[in-house]
């Protein structure tokens, strides 16, 4: 059983900086009054945070931090299960999320999310939605167990029978079901694939005997072939060589005819500087009378006399020049041809190469087949043999992998079974039900609510009236619904004392007063409550504080005082007609 006993928070919604603290368990019954934005109830959205890291009602997480502090938003929740006493403290600015037990901090999970799983699964044993149908009913964000859909009722259902190991334990058989899956395609692969190269390996041993022979004379054949190409590439060499040979003795003249075209081209510009110069001297004679160095007249004979010497020199010259210019032509022709000649030696040389590469292809090709039917001839049958022998072994081994496989894949097919939502959940919810609706309809009765009310196995509700005419929950009236939202939660209630699994002291209802209950419908409410306050702590948020006042142990109302909600204790009553004289309003931890 969970037992709660203190809740506080600061800095939370309106809340200021001086905290708010609220003992659990210490009356029956408590009357939380104050006008609407008070923060009255504030108490459900700081216990479903401090518990579950989320308020009740629709509010983002940055919006619950006091918007004029600003920081330091925190809230704690101290509870009791069994011998050990735990406090659950979870802060906003700075992030804070703390578990205590007996007064030491529990070891935090690096993930944030797995510290809440733990806290959930290991430590209250319930979630959100769980808690917010066993402990809370509330007017704006609560949804009914009515409206929930039918995974998340049979969620609710498993939480309050504890049997949601067998949940825990469908989700781990699915995960080794599918590692069974992978292992099995793996041992059925393997095994298929020993057996395929099995096959080759047999195929390939009876090739080898069927075809040795005629895989010998075919190599023989490809050898002679290739010795064939050999003899037929080493004359064409040799031929080619004797074309080279004699080119290469024509072309030794080439450096002798280079040499003489040098010479001449040597001695042809000497004999053009010597018409230039004899051209100059002539220019000369023909251009002055009087000689420059000297400043005398030229003589009109020696002039002319010069002038017909150096006419003379300049045809002489321009003769030699066009002999040899037939010489440099005749040299140069010789030197085109011999050209040629090297041109062709290279050609010849490039073919000599290219066969010599074509010989010593044929040649290593001789070799890998004479290699080849080396490995033939004496290759390792016995080695063969026993590679079949050893894939069959690793065939059988895989094999009988695979048939334990199946066999665990028949167990893990029973245990499914078993544990999905028609197996034996189903079971134990059947075994339940009646109860169940026996104690639904029992409160439908308190409340003056005649009707039989049935849940299936399904979570499905089958409504009669006395005329047994049947309705369906959301053809009741609000105020019918809220009674049958009411029957249920008692239900659930009383099904979780009686496994101990979801089992609470705390019991809180969110303007259930102010919203569909007619007066007939109030004072029966009442009435039931009044038989749960023995063993439960009952808080009730409503507006209706000057009719509730002398129906509970103690009145709390909130107030809004410069925008932050204070708590003032306004007096014990006797819950029978009356209470004592309300204390002074002002702060109080109560």
């Amino acid at each position: 059983m969970i037992h709660f006993n203190r809740v506080s928070w600061k800095n939370f919604l309106s809340t200021g900086n001086h905290p708010i603290e609220i003992f659990l368990d210490h009356r029956p019954t408590t009357l939380i009054v104050g006008p609407n934005g008070s923060g009255k109830s504030t108490i459900l959205d700081a216990l479903t945070f401090g518990l579950f890291g989320k308020p009740f009602r629709k509010i983002h997480k940055p919006q619950l931090s006091n918007t004029i502090n600003q920081r330091d938003c925190r809230v704690e929740v101290d509870f009791t299960i069994g011998t050990k006493e735990y406090k659950i403290v979870r802060g906003i600015k700075p992030n804070l999320f703390e578990i205590y037990c007996n007064g030491t901090k529990l070891n935090q999970d690096p993930k944030m999310r797995d510290y809440q799983k733990d806290l959930e699964q290991q430590i209250l044993k319930l979630n959100f939605r769980s808690f917010s149908q066993i402990v809370i009913l509330g007017s704006s964000s609560f949804i009914p167990f009515m409206q929930l859909p039918p995974n998340h009722r049979r969620e609710v259902i498993e939480d309050l029978l504890d049997i949601q190991i067998f949940s825990v334990m469908n989700g781990l058989l699915k995960e080794k079901f599918a590692t069974l899956r992978d292992d099995l395609q793996e041992a059925e692969y393997q095994t298929k694939l020993l057996g395929e190269q099995i096959t080759m390996q047999t195929q390939y041993l009876q090739s080898i005997k069927d075809n040795l022979e005629a895989k010998l004379l075919e190599n023989q054949h490809t050898i002679s072939e290739n010795e064939n190409l050999i003899t037929i590439y080493q004359g064409e060499i040799g031929q080619i060589n004797t074309e080279v040979n004699a080119l290469l003795t024509t072309a030794k003249s080439y450096e002798k005819w280079k040499t003489r075209q040098q010479q001449l081209l040597e001695y042809e510009g000497k004999l053009k500087s010597n018409v230039k110069r004899n051209q100059k001297q002539l220019q000369f004679l023909d251009e002055n009378d009087d000689c420059p160095a000297c400043e005398q007249p030229i003589d009109g004979t020696f002039k002319e006399k010069m002038s017909e010497k150096r006419e003379s020199k300049i045809r002489e010259l321009n003769k030699g020049l066009t002999e040899l210019g037939r010489k440099l032509d005749t040299t140069f022709g010789h030197l085109q041809e011999l050209e040629q000649i090297t041109e062709e030696i290279q050609t010849n040389k490039s073919k000599i190469l290219e066969k010599q590469t074509s010989v010593q292809a044929c040649t290593e090709y001789i070799k890998k087949i004479q290699n080849e039917n080396y490995t033939l001839e004496h290759q390792n049958k016995k080695g063969d043999a026993k590679k079949i022998e050893e894939l069959s072994v690793e065939k059988e081994t895989s094999e009988m992998k695979k048939d334990d496989l199946k066999e665990d894949r028949q167990y893990y097919e029973i245990a499914k079974a078993v544990l999905q939502d028609t197996g034996i959940k189903t079971k134990i919810i059947r075994q339940y039900l009646p109860v169940m609706n026996k104690l639904i309809n029992k409160y439908l009765t308190s409340m003056d609510f005649f009707v039989n009310f049935t849940l299936d196995e399904n979570f499905t509700e089958t409504i009669k009236s006395r005329h047994r005419d049947e309705f369906s929950y959301a053809s009741f009236s609000e105020g019918e619904k809220m009674r049958i939202d009411l029957s249920l939660l008692f239900t659930w209630r009383a099904i979780a004392k009686l496994k101990n699994s979801a089992n609470t002291n705390l019991l809180v209802l969110d303007e259930v007063f102010d919203s569909s209950l007619d007066v007939a419908g109030t004072d029966e409410f009442l009435k039931l409550l009044q038989s749960f306050a023995k063993d439960t702590n009952i808080f009730v948020i409503s507006h209706k504080g000057d009719v509730l006042f002398d129906k509970f142990h103690t009145v709390l109302k909130f107030e809004k005082i410069k925008n932050f909600t204070q708590l003032s204790f306004l007096g014990l009553g006797d819950a029978k007609g009356g209470y004592s004289e309300p204390m002074k309003d002002g702060m109080l931890n109560v």
